[in-house]
């Protein structure tokens, strides 16, 4: 992907050499061909790709892998995941097969192959990485193999040239009855069965599914699959070592490694970026300072802790004061109500202090003031979780941030009680999730309890999709999603009478 120069070779050596030894025989940048829908990632790319591509396509992977995680951690079955990743997949990384007869077949499996190997790189820098991207891939490939034509899928794992051998048909009979008793079968299984080493299907092993004898496991034709897809994680897993003894050579390029670096940050939480769509909300009129109070209880964690602390002390610090003035901006709040709302909630200071310190804040940030090029772009955007999961944790007295990140556990579980989760079920899972670093999996698992009933009831209606339910990685389109949610079939009836104020 990146062009070097082999030109540098000396005409006398170069007329020496033998043509059948050419290591550059073929094109060296030649576009590759895709046979099968399916891909083991063995060779690296060598077509030029733009820098736009480049980050474009890695950004798509990084969203399916982090909806896969999240997948996970939900503890939706197979079953739910397929139907669930469908959407998301069809959007963000479609992969056809032959028999779609599709015009960018092609096109697919490049952007594909690309974006597996880019993000190889963003994440093989450490062991947790890695680890978390093999994982994560192994589960995509595994829902693609599953999903795959079934004459593609064979002829694709033909062209692989796995080691493995087939069970003759005098170690069938002579191994009869025990052959039937792993698979929990009484009758003549007429199917083929294939022997490898153990250590090679750990899975199979463990679920008791294939017969153990002398270190071989003997696995029927039907559990095919995890040969394969064992084999595809030992090979993954063996290629990102070598990926990240390699990794300091790219140190040098200033066009990568920013990229680089910001796809591995992302990798906490994917980036999403604000959109002024996400402010119209269907059926939400206007937003004024009065309202704020009754539209808390749609509003993430972070927020309602926020405004919480705010009613509590009538003040906030300067960071989480501007967190929470670019989320209300977000939602729809007016430069002009804005600074009613914050000259209200900050009684306690007088008229002059508040226009003298606070108020020229609250128009930079809409862009108001400040210069031309902070005007232009209107001033700044709403934090995305991204954003509030990666910058310094707050100091003493300040309340910015995401709490699920900052707060002890004791304390996350004290606030999420404070808001109305009590349920022992959903903080045991918020305390699981926040242990292993996923807070934006802990914010979801709340927004789906919170949301629950009206979840079913839109799936069910067919009304939203998954692309509509995916995962949200943004405190504006939680509201946004929430409102409408609590809102279903009220057509414009607007925010008055829309829900009490939040217990202070």
């Amino acid at each position: 992907m990146i062009r070097h120069d082999y030109s540098r070779v000396e005409p006398k050596r170069r007329a020496n050499i033998d043509a059948r030894k050419k290591q550059f025989a073929k094109a060296e940048f030649a576009q590759q061909h895709y046979d099968h829908r399916l891909n083991f990632y063995t060779l690296p790319p060598t077509a030029e790709i733009t820098l736009e591509e480049f980050e474009t396509w890695a950004i798509n992977r990084l969203k399916v892998l982090s909806e896969l995680e999240a997948c996970s951690f939900r503890n939706r079955s197979p079953e739910e995941t397929a139907e669930y990743m469908a959407t998301i997949l069809n959007k963000y990384l479609p992969l056809r097969s032959n028999s779609s007869r599709g015009a960018n077949l092609q096109e697919e499996r490049k952007r594909d192959h690309y974006s597996h190997f880019i993000l190889r790189l963003a994440f093989s820098s450490t062991e947790e990485l890695r680890k978390r991207f093999s994982h994560l891939e192994t589960v995509l490939f595994r829902l693609r193999f599953r999903e795959d034509d079934p004459r593609e899928r064979q002829a694709f794992v033909k062209s692989l040239d796995i080691e493995w051998e087939e069970v003759s048909d005098d170690e069938k009979r002579s191994l009869h009855s025990q052959l039937l008793a792993a698979i929990g079968s009484k009758k003549d299984d007429p199917q083929d069965w294939f022997k490898v080493d153990w250590d090679r299907v750990p899975e199979l092993v463990a679920q008791r599914k294939v017969l153990l004898k002398n270190g071989t496991a003997y696995v029927p034709a039907r559990e095919q699959t995890s040969i394969v897809v064992a084999d595809f994680t030992k090979r993954l897993d063996q290629a990102l070592q070598l990926t990240s003894r390699a990794l300091p050579r790219l140190d040098e390029d200033d066009r990568l490694s920013p990229i680089l670096s910001h796809l591995s940050q992302s990798f906490t939480t994917p980036e999403a970026s604000y959109s002024s769509s996400d402010a119209s909300v269907s059926g939400l009129s206007a937003i004024t300072a009065p309202t704020i109070d009754s539209l808390v209880q749609n509003f993430p964690l972070c927020m309602q802790n926020l405004h919480l602390t705010l009613r509590a002390n009538s003040h906030l610090k300067h960071y989480a004061r501007l967190q929470y003035t670019l989320f209300l901006k977000g939602i729809g709040l007016s430069l002009e109500e804005c600074i009613i709302f914050w000259r209200q909630s900050f009684k306690l200071v007088t008229d002059e202090k508040f226009t003298k310190e606070y108020k020229y804040n609250i128009r930079h940030a809409y862009g108001d003031v400040g210069g031309d090029a902070n005007r232009r772009g209107r001033g700044y955007t709403p934090y995305s979780c991204q954003k509030l999961l990666t910058e310094a944790l707050p100091g003493p007295g300040q309340a910015h941030g995401c709490p699920y990140r900052t707060f002890s556990p004791d304390n996350l579980i004290g606030l999420l009680n404070r808001v109305g989760v009590k349920e022992k079920e959903v903080l045991k899972g918020v305390r699981e999730d926040v242990g292993r670093q996923r807070y934006h999996v802990a914010c979801n698992r709340v927004f789906e309890h919170v949301h629950g009933g009206e979840i079913k009831k839109v799936k069910e209606e067919g009304t939203w999709g998954a692309a509509e339910l995916d995962t949200i990685v943004h405190p504006n389109t939680y509201f946004k999603r929430s409102w409408l949610l609590k809102h279903l079939g009220e057509g414009n009836a607007g925010i008055v009478g829309g829900g009490g104020k939040m217990e202070e």
